[in-house]
């Protein structure tokens, strides 16, 4: 009989970004930059969602916000850093 470690390992949801990883995307039509603080599965009806603190504030529905809920489809591209290529 395998143990927890082995279970959760087989049937846990695995995140396809981690926390701080910096993303780019669109929210109810409104592109945002931010930073992921959390992807995660809730339910299996909703799927996964991600947290993202938001890079400048966002005002939506007369509400300004600095973290919202988004999920996969709505981040189009995590950035990345690269090195600095100035000729020295």
């Amino acid at each position: 009989m395998p143990n927890y470690a082995e279970y959760f390992a087989k049937k846990a949801y695995k995140p396809k970004y981690q926390i701080g990883d910096r993303v780019f995307g669109y929210y109810k039509k409104i592109p945002f930059i931010g930073s992921v603080g959390n992807d995660s599965l809730v339910s299996e009806i909703e799927g996964p969602r991600i947290s993202v603190h938001l890079d400048l504030p966002m005002k939506i529905d007369q509400e300004i916000r600095r973290v919202i809920i988004v999920k996969h489809k709505d981040i189009k591209s995590k950035l990345v850093n690269y090195p600095d290529t100035k000729a020295r």
